[in-house]
């Protein structure tokens, strides 16, 4: 089949419209000269079930607008493949996601300096975090007040709030309204993309909606992107498939490559850049031999624990009437339980006091995610639990992402090597530790029944491995495959720029050389916020931080 190419000519052909792409077309285009092809896989994002916050933990399982990406199997996870949910529509992963707003912590971001990210010291992207968003708290040194992205707490009414902070504090931890202030750790509301209209905020919604009707940008779903075309070094344009053609669009300035930490990496590979050995295998020219394309999968891996509740969870909001109210609520007020999301509390923690930082995050839920509408005499209520999931925020464990295929539309090797050191076994022993501790202190006592996973007699180190080995699971975070910094490892520079290419960057989640402490969609949008900055040549200053505060056991 040849393949079409478009009489437009542009400068920037963006692949992805997700967190990054989406950020990227719209700061690009600001420039009415600046001509942008944004190519998205997926398809619309104008649906209720996505706007409305609850509605992701059905959006997650939508096959028409999630990737259907597996892991191989896990060897330290009794050998189990795990599904690995992935937005494939306009948003991309931030218009299915749970909304949660966390940066990570400031020594996140100093730790990628060290690595050789010159230019992405927390002082270097504090002022892209401000830029981004618009927090509930107003503007002031920390946070941003006129940003496109809207941050806004949890309404907490619904969700046992209350009982689980007093709790946690009566357990020796400390109580914090704000987690990227101050020390930045402790037990507070979770803060979430969701606007004062209580719609979800994707990058979708927030970026890239707003310019559609832009004259020098034009989007174009359903396009499948082939290859990356190269001369020589240079990238010069993609090819892609949409509608059963062959199409070929060019790009005089750069080639961005937006897909995440799965789909960069592959694109990459497809085109000849990659390891060299494992592009051969697969009867792919070598047009560069980059073997740290695809490595440093890194994930934050999620240990569930489960107990028994009195029957005052969201289960009873769950209710077919009351569920039906509170969507027609949502709709024309925004307000109510379903326009926010069922975390109770976002404690971020430390295992051992001598820790620098926090080392994990516990997911609060009073009731389960894969809870369902009920109604007496119909179908019966789902059982009342808390769910308390133990996130390891620094895992050392990598994986990697390899081609099983020289095809675009066949399924990636994703190894993620979950618990392969050591010592993540032991963090997460441990927040499991500190879980059962925090749900077995008063008040929250009250209203926690038995444990039911692993349950009360998992006690030993032995028995709690077990647990994660047969349990453990992922938190959708991956990121690290096409890692910035320097080494023979490094994919991308500190510009984002693919070493050893010219025309061609990577900008998204897979250029973090490692985890931050929290979840990833914020600081990939701060990302690429400050990737747009840095092709327009007009970096903000870095910001003026006060001296950080030593920690305390």
């Amino acid at each position: 089949m040849s393949a079409q190419t478009p009489a437009e000519p542009y400068d920037y052909v963006i692949v992805g419209a997700g967190s990054a792409g989406a950020v990227l077309a719209a700061r690009l285009t600001e420039d009415p000269a600046v001509r942008v092809l944004l190519l998205e896989a997926g398809g619309s994002a104008d649906n209720w079930l996505i706007r409305m916050p609850l509605g992701f933990l059905k959006a997650l399982r939508r096959p028409e607008i999630t990737w259907p990406y597996w892991t191989e199997p896990e060897p330290h996870m009794n050998g189990r493949k795990l599904i690995l949910p992935r937005g494939r529509l306009l948003g991309g992963s931030s218009s299915i996601n749970g909304m949660v707003f966390m940066r990570g912590h400031s020594a996140d971001f100093d730790r990628w300096a060290q690595m050789g990210c010159t230019g992405w010291s927390y002082a270097d992207v504090l002022p892209y975090f401000r830029k981004m968003e618009t927090s509930w708290r107003g503007e002031s040194d920390l946070h941003g007040g006129s940003g496109p992205l809207s941050v806004t707490p949890n309404a907490t009414k619904w969700l046992l709030h209350d009982e689980l902070m007093a709790a946690a504090k009566a357990a020796g931890h400390k109580l914090t309204d704000d987690i990227h202030g101050g020390d930045e750790e402790g037990v507070g509301k979770v803060e979430l993309t969701i606007d004062r209209n209580g719609r979800r905020a994707s990058t979708y919604e927030a970026y890239l909606k707003p310019v559609m009707s832009r004259p020098n940008l034009r989007v174009v779903t359903g396009a499948m992107t082939q290859r990356v075309l190269t001369e020589g070094k240079r990238a010069v344009g993609v090819e892609y498939r949409r509608e059963g053609q062959l199409v070929t669009a060019r790009a005089g300035r750069e080639v961005i490559l937006s897909g995440g930490a799965y789909n960069s990496p592959q694109l990459l590979m497809l085109s000849g850049i990659g390891p060299a050995d494992e592009l051969r295998e697969q009867g792919i020219a070598i047009v560069h031999d980059l073997p740290g394309v695809g490595q440093n999968l890194s994930e934050h891996p999620r240990v569930p624990l489960l107990f028994e509740a009195q029957p005052v969870t969201f289960v009873n909001e769950l209710r077919f009437d009351r569920a039906t109210l509170s969507v027609l609520r949502w709709y024309f007020t925004g307000k109510g339980p379903f326009a926010r999301q069922v975390n109770s509390a976002n404690p971020v923690l430390r295992t051992d006091p001598r820790l620098a930082q926090p080392d994990i995050q516990l997911w609060c839920n009073p009731v389960t995610l894969d809870a369902h509408l009920w109604f007496p005499g119909i179908r019966k209520a789902p059982q009342h639990k808390f769910t308390a999931d133990v996130i390891l925020l620094h895992p050392e464990s990598r994986g990697r992402v390899f081609l099983k295929s020289p095809r675009a539309e066949d399924h990636i090797g994703i190894s993620l090597n979950l618990f392969s050191a050591p010592t993540d076994f032991a963090t997460a022993r441990a927040g499991i530790r500190i879980a059962r501790k925090i749900y077995a202190t008063s008040p929250q006592a009250e209203i926690t029944g038995p444990e039911i996973s692993p349950g009360a007699g998992a006690a030993s180190d032995e028995a709690l491995d077990a647990h994660i080995r047969e349990t453990g699971t992922t938190t959708s975070h991956p990121l690290g495959t096409c890692r910035m910094g320097a080494g023979p490892m490094a994919v991308v520079d500190a510009q984002l720029r693919v070493i050893g290419m010219e025309g061609l960057r990577v900008i998204d989640a897979s250029v973090m050389p490692d985890e931050t402490g929290g979840n990833i969609n914020a600081p990939t949008i701060m990302i690429a916020e400050k990737a747009a900055d840095i092709i327009k040549g007009k970096v903000l200053p870095a910001a003026e931080l006060p001296p950080r505060k030593e920690r305390t056991a």
